[in-house]
């Protein structure tokens, strides 16, 4: 895609589950995704997107993960990834685990959507509503599981009509390095534009 593509007032992006359970130290998450993490430089590019997002004024919104004790005693049919987060107390709602990262978290003005339980963000939150309100139809997602909650998400936009803009240095896959590659190769055939965070901005103009 060419710089000037995409429509001033029309930009958005989504950061999924940039919480302290998977990006900090201490989150039983981190050491699932650190040598990734340190690999991609996904941290850091989250960092800096999100920084070049604001700076160009482009709405940015938040949605974290959790589950509660009900939803852990109670959830019928486990997949696997739910079964793996069950059996490990991952996501507990009202802890620090679930809280966003104190660097990847909302600004003023800035949308947390209410915490979502399924892999599709879509599929538990208000998020469709929320990018209309802000008149969104360039969707732009990052975060965690770039193979599981981003890809989903993604795809999920794409069958709601939006363009949508994946960007994989601003995440990780579940399984090291030839997922990720796997999981990029993917991208492209459900997005309009696969880009890089410094490609991303420029395209999007401005600062």
């Amino acid at each position: 895609m060419a710089e000037g593509d995409y429509l001033p007032g029309r930009n958005g992006l989504l950061l999924i589950d940039t919480v302290n359970e998977v990006f900090d130290p201490g989150g039983k998450g981190y050491p699932l995704y650190a040598a990734e993490f340190d690999r991609i430089g996904t941290f850091v590019n989250l960092r800096r997107l999100l920084a070049g997002v604001r700076e160009r004024g482009v709405p940015v919104f938040f949605s974290g993960m959790s589950y509660t004790e009900q939803d852990y005693a109670s959830w019928g049919r486990l997949t696997g990834i739910h079964r793996e987060m069950f059996d490990n107390r991952l996501f507990a709602a009202g802890t620090w685990n679930t809280e966003f990262h104190p660097e990847l978290s909302p600004g003023p003005g800035e949308v947390a959507l209410a915490p979502h339980s399924n892999i599709d963000v879509f599929a538990s939150t208000d998020l469709d509503a929320q990018l209309r309100h802000h008149g969104v139809e360039f969707f732009a997602v990052a975060g965690m599981i770039g193979s599981m909650c981003v890809e989903s998400t993604a795809r999920s936009a794409m069958e709601r009509g939006y363009h949508v803009t994946t960007i994989p240095d601003a995440t990780a896959s579940e399984a090291g390095p030839a997922a990720y590659d796997a999981m990029v190769a993917r991208y492209p055939l459900f997005s309009h534009a696969t880009m890089a965070v410094d490609e991303y901005l420029r395209a999007l103009g401005g600062n």
